[in-house]
């Protein structure tokens, strides 16, 4: 049970999450994704699931079946796309322990929990539902602003108990289509830096690639294509899975 957490919006944590749960799917493990970013749920959009609809059997809520994954988000409850959901936190919080304790969630290897940005009552809500969770996996880009900001979800994390299992650094290069070059525009290295600062495993640079924003856009995957920022995916896969055995 791990969950996907940013200090700020626009880091690409999300895409983490869905690659991470279907990478650990391709290797056969039983993954359940949920997406408790009730504000902004991305995981239909990343999936190519937009327009499916979750049903209930039983008392239970049905996850879909989407690439080996077992998928639950708000995103596919309402009735349009773009409506907004305009909640306080008890309300959020109810349905969050619906989606743990009242979904047909099968045996699982994996339970991987997207959860918004920040440190507020959505995260909360996850490690007070869930018994014990395995830990945390935290997602920065390398720029100093969203430094100062996953800060803050170390310190989250310290002060209710929850282990981080590491830190990714995203977008940590721009790689050229055409000549493969990387540039640092959102610099380089920071995410790396951080986590040695702050004693944590350090997961992983993934850089910032056009086709990775296509596929994702378009709800693809892209395990199968051999660029940088699947490699480094994968890298980081091979990490999470090492630690979570290992423990």
């Amino acid at each position: 049970r791990l969950l996907v957490l940013s200090g700020k919006g626009g880091v690409g944590k999300s895409t983490v999450a869905v690659n991470l749960a279907r990478s650990l799917a391709a290797q056969g493990k039983r993954v359940g994704l949920l997406d408790v970013d009730l504000h902004g749920p991305s995981l239909p959009t990343l999936l190519g699931i937009v327009g499916q609809d979750i049903e209930q059997e039983d008392g239970l809520l049905q996850p879909l079946i989407c690439e080996g994954l077992r998928v639950i988000s708000v995103g596919l409850m309402l009735a349009q796309p773009d409506e907004a959901i305009i909640w306080r936190g008890p309300r959020k919080m109810s349905l969050i322990k619906q989606f743990i304790e009242n979904v047909a969630w099968g045996e699982l290897d994996y339970l991987i929990v997207d959860c918004p940005p920040g440190s507020g009552d959505e995260p909360l809500s996850v490690c007070q539902t869930i018994a014990e969770p395995d830990g945390a996996i935290l997602v920065t880009t390398p720029q100093e602003v969203a430094l100062v900001d996953i800060r803050k979800s170390i310190g989250f994390c310290r002060k209710i108990g929850l282990p981080v299992l590491g830190l990714v650094e995203n977008f940590s290069g721009f790689v050229c289509p055409h000549c493969q070059t990387a540039t640092p525009i959102f610099d380089q290295g920071g995410g790396e830096r951080l986590a040695a600062e702050q004693s944590i495993a350090f997961l992983g640079s993934i850089p910032l690639e056009p086709e990775i924003r296509a596929a994702s856009d378009c709800g693809q995957a892209f395990g199968d294509r051999r660029n940088a920022a699947v490699r480094a995916m994968e890298a980081v896969v091979r990490r999470v899975v090492a630690i979570t055995e290992r423990t």
